[in-house]
């Protein structure tokens, strides 16, 4: 479509006649200088700047709790606390509510549930999918619109934040986030990388071969990880040696010209040409061939972020552990772990995780030497293992379980506070986000919910739940 200015023609009508081919006498020429003046508007007042918008009222909200779960085996009674703009800005007794803030009320106040292994918030493609590498992101999968259901159903269950990763059918499934549950946003994008050593039916060779597999990328990682440390290291060393020399070469200017002008004029003199020596400077380092999956996973053998590796076999279970030994960095976090109790006390004196989904006990099969069902979690954390409670990434619904999960290790010796650990303070931790969520204290997000009662009984109700201090699910609403 064609467009049309609005805009006038400034140009005089002397230039739009001699467009034209028109020849203009003298006379017509001033006639139209005449119009040209007329032709042009008066230029127009400048505009009033618009007046600054009011900065916006602040987002309050006022809670209020007969006990106030702070962190696990920690509470305190009768405790009020005042929100705004999402985070905790004050927590008191004797704090009350400030005129016209809503307040919701409740017997218990904590920390919201995070599920530290799961798909919920991710498209189904991408949570199943084979065609990924360490470079790949969780973050270019989540599918908030195609899962609303999934995920208001979460809010109900009090489970505001997951941790979910892609790519079930691969080795290495790249790097996983930590979202809420509230629209699948992001928390922490870069959360950890994932991989897996749990492919059933295979015969033992192969099996142990995926862990060689696994062990050999983590080399050419910290490899790649060293050469870049070289490298800028060198650089560094090279930038001061250049800086060093520009301070000296400066410094010596006018000593250097002066010299060099007499040593031209005695050239000259002897009818010989001066050969100066040229200044040769040190070559630039060059820096390692980028590489984005070795520089992905470097940041996990560097304990930049945890590495979680699903193994549930006794067999690679053993191997991971031998081939991890030299990695001194890196954050290893087992998923799954099913005979992880028959290495109990290599993983609390490494200080190795373990993310379990209580199920029951399936003796032989794929799992093999041991397979504690619902009992692993109360026993691997007897023996000083610290234990996170997941869904098990099988399914987006899963989720909405996690406080049954935890409330079934705790019917089988897992120690109340531990498995509520296991669920708010424990994946925060693991997963670099305690300094923001898993607790209830003063400058923290408000990431809560309000209870019923006791956060694992079964006859608990969900009252509010409160993601980034928005109200995202209020019973009877």
């Amino acid at each position: 479509m064609r467009s049309y200015s609005t805009r006038p023609d400034r140009r005089s009508p002397l230039r739009r006649l001699r467009n034209l081919g028109i020849a203009l006498t003298a006379g017509a020429a001033l006639t139209a200088a005449s119009l040209a003046a007329q032709d042009d508007p008066a230029p127009e007042p400048a505009p009033e700047p618009a007046p600054e918008a009011a900065p916006a009222a602040p987002s309050l909200l006022f809670l209020r709790a007969n006990k106030v779960i702070v962190s696990p085996g920690k509470s305190l009674d009768n405790m009020g606390l005042l929100v705004r703009d999402g985070r905790i800005v004050a927590m008191g007794t004797d704090l009350a509510a400030p005129e016209g803030v809503e307040t919701i009320e409740g017997e218990v106040i904590c920390a919201a549930f995070i599920d530290p292994w799961s798909v919920a918030g991710v498209d189904a493609s991408s949570a199943r999918t084979d065609r990924v590498d360490t470079a790949s992101r969780a973050t270019d999968a989540l599918d908030p619109y195609g899962q609303d259901e999934v995920l208001d159903d979460l809010l109900e269950s009090g489970v505001l934040m997951l941790r979910v990763e892609i790519g079930s059918a691969a080795a290495v499934s790249g790097v996983g986030a930590v979202i809420r549950a509230d629209g699948a946003v992001p928390v922490l994008a870069d959360a950890a990388i994932s991989a897996r050593l749990y492919a059933p039916g295979l015969d033992p060779v192969s099996r142990v071969g995926q862990v060689d597999r696994l062990a050999s990328a983590l080399g050419g990682a910290k490899k790649y990880a060293d050469d870049v440390a070289t490298y800028e290291s060198n650089l560094k060393t090279w930038e001061e040696e250049i800086a060093k020399k520009e301070t000296e070469l400066a410094e010596d200017f006018k000593k250097a010209k002066k010299s060099r002008d007499k040593k031209v004029k005695e050239a000259k003199e002897e009818g010989e040409e001066l050969k100066e020596k040229k200044y040769k400077e040190d070559k630039r380092p060059r820096p390692p061939k980028f590489d984005a999956k070795k520089a992905s996973l470097a940041r996990a053998v560097g304990g930049e972020v945890p590495m979680v590796i699903h193994v549930e076999q006794a067999l690679e279970l053993r191997e991971l552990l031998r081939v991890t030994r030299p990695f001194t960095r890196m954050r290893l976090v087992l998923a799954g772990g099913r005979s992880a109790l028959l290495f109990a006390d290599e993983l609390a004196e490494r200080g190795i995780p373990v993310i379990v989904t209580p199920a029951p006990s399936s003796p032989g099969g794929d799992v093999g030497e041991m397979d504690p069902g619902f009992a692993l979690a109360g026993e691997l954390s007897a023996r000083g293992v610290e234990v996170l409670i997941g869904s098990g990434a099988t399914s987006a619904s899963a989720s909405r379980d996690l406080p049954l999960l935890a409330a079934a290790a705790v019917g089988h010796g897992l120690d109340e506070d531990a498995a509520f650990h296991a669920i708010t303070a424990g994946p925060a931790r693991v997963f670099d986000l305690q300094s923001k969520v898993g607790s209830v204290r003063r400058g923290l997000h408000a990431d809560l919910l309000v209870l019923s009662g006791d956060p694992l009984s079964s006859s608990t109700r969900v009252l509010a739940s409160i993601s980034g201090g928005k109200v995202v699910h209020q019973a009877g609403n």
